[in-house]
């Protein structure tokens, strides 16, 4: 059997917690900053878990 390649797209995107949750970036952080709130803003450039419908795949996908 092959071994299982990293798909280096996903592998970009996103990251495996030590305790298994794997974190996404959020939407809507990088452009048209100016008009938004500093508390939305902040809130916006931390990361978030991927929802449990998406966790198998992406889990497939980077590897782990």
């Amino acid at each position: 059997m092959p071994k299982m390649k990293t798909h280096k797209g996903a592998a970009k995107r996103f990251k495996m917690t030590r305790k298994g949750k794997i974190l996404r970036a959020r939407a809507f952080g990088s452009h048209i900053l100016e008009k938004k709130a500093q508390d939305r803003k902040r809130d916006d450039s931390k990361n978030a878990p991927v929802s449990g419908a998406d966790y198998q795949n992406i889990k497939k996908l980077i590897g782990k």
